[in-house]
Formats: structure tokens, sequence, C-alpha cells
């Protein structure tokens, strides 16, 4: 379950960073709320998984998970490069995520 639990931390992670793009600065209102509110409910989940998971494991799927999300939200919402070289570290990150789930108890 804390893996669950983690992997939807790191979604909301996605979503206050990719949040943080459309509030011009926090001078919108709504995404700024909506940033916020994704912000405290992906801190409070990570917290939750951390009762059973190490911390390095936790935190370093959640960042990744974040990473990987944002960076390919960027590349279809925004524009941004879809090289091939940034794709693969992209799947290098996932192929991180997955080992650290194969490897912790």
């Amino acid at each position: 379950m804390a893996w669950i639990i983690l992997v939807v931390a790191g979604l909301f992670e996605i979503g206050w960073a990719v949040g943080l793009k459309y509030t011009n600065g926090f001078t919108r209102v709504v995404p700024t709320g909506l940033t916020l509110v994704s912000m405290i409910i992906s801190l409070a989940l990570l917290g939750l998984a951390l009762r059973t998971l190490p911390l390095g494991t936790a935190y370093a799927v959640w960042t990744g998970v974040g990473t990987v999300g944002t960076a390919l939200l960027g590349i279809w919402l925004f524009g941004e490069p879809a090289q091939a070289m940034r794709l693969v570290c992209i799947g290098l990150i996932v192929a991180g995520i997955v080992g650290l789930k194969l490897v912790t108890p």
C-alpha cells in the first residue's frame, strides 16, 4: 500500500510542478490555489509512505515520478524538445524507479 501512496504522491508532485507554470509567478488565483493544494497533498502522502518505506528510496521514487511526469508533460503541453537523448535519460530515471522497487522490501 505504501508504494501506491508514494506513486500517487509523485503524481501530485507533477501536478504542482506543472501548476507552477500556470500560476504566472503566483499572480493567478485559481492556478496558485490548485498548485498549493497539490503541494500539500503530495507532501502529506509522501509522509504517509515514509511510515514504512526507507527515506532514501521513498524520496528518490517521489522525485523520480515527479521528474519523469513533469518532463513528459513539458514536452506535451509546452512544446519542449523531445530529443532522443533526453528521452533516453527519462527512461533511465524510470529504470531507476523500477530498480528501487525491486530491491526494496
